[in-house]
């Protein structure tokens, strides 16, 4: 067992809150209607749910009101930028440091968890209700607030409920959980209402500021072919990070997230061997996909190199992209890069069992990205 403190989860500061309060009235009959396990526990957290669903839906025809027409005539500035890469890859890092380019835009949490209203709503309730929100994410130590950059998952989980997020309050639920991970799986009907939800989401945050979009879903890793469709032109960016640090971290992450999320009892752990064929799933759809993508629309990005030299990267990933603006990003980022090396990662203990098995079972991730097996003590203690 390794010398390192393990980190235990946090205590929850999002009180009854939870990405559910931001659905409409029909997201929330499609949620009840997949049966989610209800608590007692959470009896706060469900009581929300329908004055939540009536203030969201009240909002939502507002804002049509007041700006459906300018919605649907707002076109991207340019395609947006895609992170890739699987949940804790690195991907929030990377969102950050492109957020950081005042030439990009990204949506923000207070986007992501009211996607129906957030033009006519924003300035005002985000700083009334910006003592609500926790200093940190409950997963690790990155800064939340309202206005910090955030997944466009979560805004689609929101709208369509056709989401992976579902595990949040499905945590073993896995055929739920799949069901919405592959659009190109779904019904037409429901595809339809994906992308819909998509195009609306880019209009809207374009519509309130005018750049190129920089989106970050760990999601969208399965969904290259779609976004391609939709997106001609588009950039990507994937992120890989060592094979057992990933599957590590993605246990303390469902375990945190439907603690915080869920409607039912906290789960008890019991994700290792999902989180391997997830990750096994996500990497063959990246290898099968990534050449679909047009020759100098694809930056390949290694997490350890990213963190250690993020100006050297960043540089990197503009030039292989044809980015503009670099001086720029160098200006707004230089600033960050001492604070960056002060951020305190999570720490877990390697099992020696799992670290074996992870090794044996992602054994083509471990050679297609270059990390080497582990070492032969943690395989013989296993």
């Amino acid at each position: 067992m390794s010398e390192e403190k393990k980190t235990k989860p946090k205590r929850s500061s999002q009180g009854p809150f939870s990405i559910w309060h931001g659905m409409k009235i029909s997201g929330l009959y499609n949620l009840m209607k997949l049966g989610p396990q209800l608590s007692w526990t959470k009896a706060g957290r469900i009581a929300l749910l329908p004055p939540m669903a009536l203030y969201n839906s009240t909002m939502a025809a507002v804002e049509s009101l007041l700006y459906g027409r300018r919605i649907r005539e707002t076109e991207p500035v340019a395609p947006p930028i895609f992170i890739l890469g699987f949940w804790r890859s690195g991907t929030t890092l990377l969102h950050n440091l492109m957020d950081s380019d005042p030439q990009f835009t990204t949506t923000t949490l207070y986007q992501t968890v009211f996607p129906w209203h957030f033009l006519t709503t924003q300035t005002v309730a985000s700083r009334l209700t910006a003592a609500f929100i926790p200093e940190s994410r409950p997963m690790d130590n990155v800064r939340v607030g309202w206005d910090v950059a955030q997944e466009d998952e979560v805004a689609l989980c929101v709208m369509t409920q056709l989401s992976p997020y579902l595990m949040v309050t499905f945590p073993y639920q896995f055929e739920i959980i799949r069901r919405y991970i592959d659009i190109e799986a779904i019904s037409e009907q429901d595809r339809q209402r994906w992308c819909s939800a998509l195009d609306t989401l880019i209009r809207k945050v374009t519509l309130r500021t005018p750049k190129q979009l920089v989106l970050k879903s760990p999601s969208h890793t399965f969904r290259i072919q779609t976004l391609l469709k939709m997106y001609p032109g588009a950039k990507f960016i994937y992120i890989y990070r060592d094979p057992f640090d990933v599957f590590n971290s993605n246990c303390h992450l469902r375990q945190t997230m439907a603690t915080e999320n869920t409607l039912g009892e906290n789960p008890k752990g019991g994700f290792e061997d999902d989180v391997i064929k997830w990750y096994n799933e996500g990497f063959t759809s990246y290898q099968t996909n990534k050449w679909s993508i047009p020759e100098g629309d694809l930056c390949e990005v290694k997490y350890e190199e990213l963190a250690a030299d993020p100006l050297g990267q960043m540089n990197r990933i503009y030039e292989q992209l044809s980015l503009q603006n670099v001086d720029a990003m160098r200006a707004a980022i230089e600033p960050q890069v001492e604070e960056l090396k002060k951020y305190k990662k999570n720490k877990f203990d390697r099992d020696p069992h799992w670290v074996k098995e992870v090794y044996q079972r992602c054994r083509a991730a471990y050679d297609e990205f270059g990390y080497p097996p582990p070492n032969d003590g943690q395989i013989e203690a296993a």
